[in-house]
């Protein structure tokens, strides 16, 4: 409280010492012109700095902006999970030709789907999503190994493998099959 009330005495001691006027129009221009009178230069206030690097510092900041995008681009491309299709023309022809004939296998042991080979058909379904498991981390690998040929090799290894995997289910239902019309001729001859 103290500091305030001596501010306030130190103004108040002041008042009237104070040019609070406002200066007629044109006093600049007529204090300049005294100023020339006396032979001084006079200093101006604006600066006229060269603004040559401007430019340049707009065309390095488009080259950073640029570079920037370009390597973001890049790394998405990089993240992104490669397949065989991804490899070669000949390998997407090849994971074409497996995926189809994957496709037609399980839809001729869905077909194949009863009673006395539900479990069979479960399990077989549950060793193609245990495979397709393992070819989502190939594809991982195939990624980041930049098309190591180990890996393709696996992939299509993972693919052989499902086509074994249902075919031998198929012939094991077929064999089902078999059995029990034998048994069904051998009850009706007795």
């Amino acid at each position: 409280m103290k500091e305030k009330d001596s501010i306030k005495k130190l103004f108040g001691s002041l008042k009237g010492d104070f040019d609070v006027d406002m200066p007629n129009k044109g006093h600049e221009n007529r204090f300049l012109e005294k100023l020339k009178q006396q032979n001084n230069p006079v200093v101006d206030l604006t600066s006229k700095k060269s603004n040559y690097w401007k430019p340049f510092l707009a065309v390095a900041a488009s080259i950073i902006l640029c570079f920037g995008v370009f390597t973001v681009m890049q790394q998405q491309q990089n993240n992104e999970l490669m397949d065989l299709a991804s490899v070669s023309p000949e390998l997407s022809q090849t994971q074409s030709f497996f995926t189809t004939a994957i496709a037609q296998e399980v839809a001729s042991l869905e077909a194949l789907r009863s009673p006395e080979t539900e479990d069979m058909v479960n399990d077989a379904m549950k060793e193609l999503k245990i495979l397709e498991q393992e070819y989502q981390t190939l594809k991982v690998d195939l990624s980041e190994s930049g098309n190591d040929k180990r890996v393709i090799y696996a992939m299509i290894a993972n693919f052989q493998n499902r086509i074994d995997v249902l075919q031998t289910v198929l012939e094991h239902i077929e064999e089902v099959k078999n059995f029990k019309l034998n048994q069904n001729e051998n009850n009706i001859t007795i």
